[in-house]
């Protein structure tokens, strides 16, 4: 931030050598979407040219900085063992922060990488260690924690289902001018089956409820319309259906099917309430 403060300085320094309209635009122009960003860097390539002639330390100064006056997409990306259970204090700090950063946690609902230990996100009724037996509670949600703060953009998105909302919600993530989160459903080897039925597992998650489509955008906040905007459908595909057909909650069934199907009901009821919530808070109004 300070160095681009300095930079923005340095344009105004030498603006009488500089042509007022190139320097009006750097200063002021929006960067908001890729083709801001890439006219933005047309006219930094352009200052540095102007720049070269002029003796001025200002000028030689002003061209080490000259890119920070072209916006930078930072994000944070990482998986649910981290942003939902061991990280997330950290990550709540960074949710409090308000600053530009964007954040992309990849949800496999399950330690992947140390061998396929339960999290907060793993899902009720879910074999997986430490929850041999399935877990007998519902997943953190942390896209409904996250939307409390009011002013952090939220998604929740599962490529396989529908590309075009998730390429729509790292967008609007991207231009928006504070924490962003974007949750991605991510199929994972530890859901027990073969991963080339990956994005039809998506599509399952989906249509079932399991994995609500959304996006949360505090810039609807005012504007007579709620922020949270649903982008699924209500669900159309009996949980059950979509649970028989991964190895996580069949072994779970195997072991005690009397009780894993009350954990199936559970489940049901989890998914419905929360599918309810997201429903009521798409339909109310926010403007207040």
């Amino acid at each position: 931030d300070h160095s681009k403060a300095q930079a923005k300085q340095l344009v105004k320094s030498l603006s009488d050598h500089l042509p007022r309209s190139l320097t009006t635009e750097i200063l002021h122009a929006p960067q908001d979407n890729d083709l801001g960003v890439r006219r933005q860097r047309e006219r930094i390539t352009q200052l540095r040219q102007l720049l070269q002639p002029l003796t001025d330390p200002a000028a030689r100064r002003l061209e080490e900085l000259a890119d920070y006056l072209v916006e930078k997409v930072i994000w944070i990306v990482g998986g649910d063992g981290w942003a939902y259970d061991i990280g997330y204090g950290g990550l709540d700090h960074i949710l409090a922060s308000g600053r530009n950063v964007n954040i992309l946690v990849m949800d496999t609902e399950v330690y992947s990488n140390t061998g396929g230990q339960q999290s907060k996100s793993t899902p009720m009724g879910a074999s997986a260690k430490f929850a041999t037996a399935g877990k007998l509670r519902p997943k953190k949600d942390l896209g409904l924690i996250a939307m409390t703060y009011g002013n952090i953009y939220v998604a929740s998105v599962a490529f396989g289902a529908r590309d075009t909302q998730t390429v729509r919600a790292l967008q609007d993530a991207a231009s928006f001018d504070g924490v962003s989160l974007v949750i991605g459903y991510a199929h994972c080897i530890a859901h027990g089956y073969d991963m080339s039925a990956g994005l039809d597992r998506q599509k399952s998650a989906v249509k079932s409820g399991y994995w609500p489509l959304y996006r949360y955008d505090p810039r609807r906040l005012g504007t007579g319309s709620s922020p949270l905007e649903l982008d699924a459908a209500d669900p159309d595909l009996d949980l059950s259906e979509f649970m028989t057909n991964e190895t996580r909650f069949r072994i779970t069934e195997r072991q005690d099917p009397e009780r894993y199907r009350l954990m199936v009901a559970g489940a049901n009821d989890e998914v419905r309430r929360r599918f309810d919530i997201l429903k009521r808070m798409a339909e109310g109004s926010a403007a207040e």
